[in-house]
């Protein structure tokens, strides 16, 4: 055996729990010196700007950096159609291992970072693998919660989170089971793996890289008229780290372009040591410390999740001193308009949020004027899109504007008082030291709580400019 494989081996047969501790801020790759992934990538036929490295970039670890200035527009990284790591091929189909797939089959759609994962342990297992050179370059661990102990998941103090990262571990120690049936009484030449064992630690090892690093591009297949989105994993441009205000842009290859699938390109001027940078989407935190174990300072799309419940409304509403709610029994016509919200009926939507660019759903401020505003023709001249708008100055009238925003102030103020610790004891815990994940739940819980306060500050605002 090579010492390529037993290095492979022991990863997948001796792995941490599944309960382990987060990653340290730069955490090990799976090879202490592994190949150079750039020359890797040129060797294969792709483009990488002469100008470009990779280094440590804080907060997040390694990602790639500009050594000398990158002129606005420029080609920076460009990838040929056989790098990509993808589960099936470009035109959506499944091909590969039998195995695989039938496993995959088992993969609920929300979780298709497993799918995708699951051919990565492949590749990673398999000893003479074409995408060595790349998987031998990923991270050792990952600072997803998954990982976390399970006293830093209740530190998250923020249940829709938990409840998340809880359904993520028990699918994870569920899966594991169908993978061992499926697989015990394989051959090693028909094993998937190569015969070696994978538990719930390498699974959520390949889950979590997939998450952190894949990208959807389009293939060629078609569906309802549309193309079909494949996720795949992008070596080398999935280095680049995030930000909302990115200087780079990801871009798929020309159609009839068959060397290029997909290329990174400088979308401003890139200045000598400034990291390249890609947006990753305008995401909450949750999903940024679920999917990439980070958090957000002051995410301008983060929000708190409530649920639209009348007795919690008509609890919020006695706490702002606004009389004579109908949130228990809306008047009928009322009612229709709550259906057309998603708001009541079978299968309503009852999650609605606080914060993001607009500072609370419009559902939940159309449902707050409706109920508030007992003339059913002033209302029915006003269209649904307008009673959402937050930026609709008082389409039913100051008055009830006014109770409106009140009542959201205080379902603030009862989410608030749902965390079992303030800002300050946050704040005075994470100056101490403390573990990478400890200091994770701790930035997210208090970038939380810190959002709650901003949406209250901002509608406290609006009241005033109204009275």
């Amino acid at each position: 055996m090579s010492s390529k494989m037993m290095l492979m081996s022991t990863a997948l047969t001796h792995l941490r729990p599944l309960t382990c501790a987060a990653a340290a801020t730069i955490p090990p790759r799976l090879v202490a010196q592994p190949p150079d992934l750039i020359k890797w990538v040129k060797r294969e036929g792709g483009f990488v700007h002469e100008n470009v490295k990779i280094g440590v970039v804080e907060p997040y670890g390694l990602g790639l950096v500009a050594s000398q200035e990158i002129p606005k527009g420029s080609d920076i990284i460009a990838l040929p159609q056989h790098v990509p790591l993808q589960f099936g091929t470009l035109d959506g189909e499944d091909g590969g291992h039998s195995g695989l797939i039938d496993l995959a089959n088992h993969v609920p759609e929300e979780l298709w970072a497993m799918k995708l994962g699951l051919k990565l342990l492949q590749e990673r297992a398999n000893e003479h693998s074409f995408w060595w050179p790349y998987i031998s370059n990923l991270p050792e661990t990952y600072s997803v919660p998954l990982f976390f102990p399970g006293e830093d998941i209740k530190n998250l103090q923020y249940a829709p989170l938990v409840y998340q990262v809880n359904k993520r571990c028990r699918f994870l120690l569920d899966f594991e089971k169908v993978v061992k049936s499926n697989l015990e009484n394989l051959k090693r030449s028909g094993h998937p793996f190569g015969g070696q064992n994978v538990d719930s630690s390498a699974l959520g090892w390949a889950m979590s890289a997939v998450s952190s690093r894949a990208f959807r591009l389009y293939g060629s297949r078609q569906l309802d008229g549309g193309q079909v989105s494949v996720p795949m994993m992008l070596p080398l441009i999935d280095m680049c780290n995030h930000s909302f205000s990115p200087n780079a842009e990801i871009v798929q290859g020309k159609k009839g372009n068959e060397k290029v699938l997909v290329k990174v390109i400088a979308g401003t001027h890139i200045k000598q040591d400034h990291p390249l940078l890609l947006n990753y989407g305008c995401l909450n935190n949750d999903l940024f410390l679920l999917d990439y174990g980070f958090v957000i300072p002051s995410n301008p799309y983060d929000c708190v999740e409530l649920k639209y419940d009348p007795t919690l409304l008509d609890a919020a509403s006695g706490a702002a001193g606004v009389s004579s709610p109908n949130f228990s029994s809306p008047a009928p016509w009322q009612q229709q308009i709550l259906s057309e919200l998603n708001l009541v009926g079978e299968d309503c939507n009852l999650k609605v949020t606080l914060g993001g660019p607009e500072m609370m759903e419009g559902r939940l401020l159309a449902a707050l004027r409706v109920i508030l505003c007992n003339d059913m023709d002033m209302v029915n001249k006003v269209d649904l899109d307008t009673l959402k708008s937050s930026s609709a100055e008082a389409p039913l009238g100051k008055p009830t504007e006014v109770a409106s925003l009140r009542i959201v102030i205080a379902l603030c103020v009862i989410a608030l008082g749902h965390f079992p610790t303030k800002i300050m004891e946050d704040e005075s815990l994470l100056k101490q030291t403390v573990s990478p994940s400890t200091e994770l739940a701790l930035m997210f819980r208090i970038q939380k709580k810190s959002l709650i306060i901003d949406v209250m500050r901002g509608l406290t605002r609006r009241v005033k400019s109204l009275v």
